[in-house]
């Protein structure tokens, strides 16, 4: 069983919501187990353990909050054991054209200093950086989240399996 940590900061509940989307997504795959968990509670163990690392972040001027930001500050020593494991991204913004793509490369910038593979979205969710909605996710988002999630999981399980 592969793990995929699916990590988020969210202020208000939207954030999580998607977090919660792209978690069932990867429980939707055989074989994948999400872990999910807030800036509050991730470990670095949970890094550690995983084969892969979505996460989410609410826009906070044009980049990743400082709450998410410290997670990648505090876990730096588990760096080298990072390479080669996948990451994607996720935002959510409140204003429609606001910062919520420069917020999912502030985190796959951290992502790509941690030596791992970035994954966007599919094609279907609109093949971009990651998964983003402005304010509370919809129908849409919730299901672009689900195949953000799936994804990745199916993608950490092809490389497992090549060894």
């Amino acid at each position: 069983m592969i793990k995929i940590l699916v990590l988020y900061y969210s202020r208000q509940g939207s954030t999580r919501m998607l977090a919660e989307a792209v978690a069932a997504g990867v429980g939707e795959v055989d074989g994948a187990e999400a872990v999910l968990r807030s800036t509050t509670d991730v470990s670095a163990d949970d890094f550690i353990g995983c084969a892969g690392i979505i996460a989410g972040s609410p826009v906070y001027f044009g980049a990743m909050a400082a709450e998410l930001k410290s997670v990648f500050d505090r876990f730096i020593n588990v760096r080298k054991k990072m390479t080669d494991k996948l990451g994607a991204a996720f935002a959510v913004g409140a204003h429609h054209s606001g910062g919520k793509e420069t917020t999912m490369l502030s985190i796959l910038q951290a992502m790509l200093i941690y030596n791992m593979i970035v994954v966007g979205d599919s094609f279907e969710s609109g093949g971009h950086y990651g998964v983003a909605c402005s304010g509370r996710p919809g129908k849409e988002a919730l299901s672009d989240g689900r195949n953000l999630g799936n994804r990745v999981a199916r993608l950490a399980l092809s490389r497992a399996a090549r060894g």
